[in-house]
């Protein structure tokens, strides 16, 4: 599996904070495939819309991880433009990641992650904390495996 993470922050691209989330994220996928392209792009439209778009109509990866811009401030957009991008919407990674994490995190239901499918790459919104991107992939992990053999064609019977 070829693998692709955006972290979404302003800060981060400012280099004004260190992304963790998105070392967070390489850690954890390593045992899914290679990581190909890591980047960070500030919490504008066109800069998630073209991040997104490169790694799956251009650099053609199979898993697109996002990292931050899920909330409801005004600037949190991730959703957004993934959900304008999606040929496919899968709503239950974000319902499943909602519901286990409310456990953990009270405010877990003002996250709008999404995830979804554009060709044949799966593309998965996470939270922007460390904290939040360990607890979901957690939950993801042993799904993404069948997901992919899904895109793939492969039998799932």
């Amino acid at each position: 599996m070829r693998i692709g993470i955006i972290t979404v922050s302003d800060s981060c691209f400012k280099g004004e904070r260190e992304d963790k989330s998105g070392k967070v994220i390489h850690k954890m996928v390593a045992s899914l495939g290679k990581v190909v392209d890591c980047r960070v792009v500030p919490d504008e439209e066109s800069s998630v819309r073209l991040a997104l778009l490169d790694l799956i109509d251009k650099k053609e990866l199979d898993l697109i991880l996002t990292t931050g811009g899920t909330g409801i401030s005004p600037r949190d957009i991730t959703p957004d433009i993934t959900e304008e991008i999606l040929d496919k919407k899968i709503p239950g990674f974000g319902e499943l990641m909602r519901i286990k994490t409310f456990q953990f995190s009270p405010t877990s239901p003002l996250s709008r992650a999404m995830a979804g499918v554009r060709k044949k790459s799966l593309v998965i919104n996470l939270p922007g904390s460390p904290r939040g991107v360990e607890e979901c992939l957690t939950i993801l992990l042993p799904i993404l495996p069948h997901a992919f053999d899904m895109l793939q064609g492969l039998s799932h019977g």
